[in-house]
């Protein structure tokens, strides 16, 4: 288990060099930075792997700022139950009997419940891959588009799909991520699924005992 939260950490790292490449690029046109918290609001999925990941940096954190967190996951959570009865542990979305979570609303303006009354990160090393890669679009080196997103605040003036220097072997490193997800899962049940989703409030309560 720790092998493979090592080497999917390692993983998370080649995709931090890459938005650091992205900086040094063009940085005057990304908004985008580490304290920024325009999208650290409402409900996206995370993977299974990154739950566990999150819960590594969550135990890093002082006991009182424990308790506040909680307090919003089991607070949002039961929200969640109220809509959908079935979501319990191990919170895994893709056990539910309808992919309702698929259309999440995106003007919710809840804040991550990670996210500190400052605006910033508490668990900023141990954040998930969307967190990661939202913002930017992600092209791979190829020119196929795994992602035309990006921020609004980014690339004002610009195009930044036609940014060469933005490119990155996105599908090398989705592929590895998926490499590790099935290992993951064959030691949590037994099988290498890969669809094993979640969300940040409910990762925190996951019981991975």
């Amino acid at each position: 288990m720790n092998n493979i939260l090592t080497q999917y950490q390692e993983l998370l790292q080649t995709l931090d060099h890459w938005f650091n490449h992205c900086l040094r690029q063009v940085g005057a046109q990304i908004n985008c930075h580490k304290g920024c918290s325009s999208c650290c609001r409402g409900l996206f999925e995370i993977s299974l792997l990154d739950a566990r990941l999150l819960q590594e940096g969550f135990a890093l954190l002082n006991a009182t700022t424990q308790d506040q967190v909680l307090s919003k996951a089991r607070k949002r959570v039961a929200e969640l139950q109220n809509e959908w009865p079935e979501f319990q542990q191990p919170y895994i979305l893709n056990h539910l009997p309808h992919d309702d979570w698929q259309e999440m609303p995106e003007e919710d303006p809840t804040p991550c419940p990670l996210l500190a009354d400052a605006g910033h990160c508490l668990i900023y090393a141990h954040r998930p891959m969307t967190c990661r890669l939202h913002g930017l679009p992600n092209i791979d080196l190829s020119g196929e588009s795994f992602s035309d997103d990006y921020c609004t605040l980014n690339f004002t003036s610009t195009d930044p799909l036609q940014i060469r220097e933005l490119r990155f072997p996105f599908r090398k490193t989705f592929a590895r991520e998926f490499d590790l997800l099935a290992s993951f899962a064959a030691l949590q049940f037994g099988t290498p699924q890969l669809e094993l989703d979640t969300f940040i409030p409910s990762a925190l309560l996951i019981d991975f005992s």
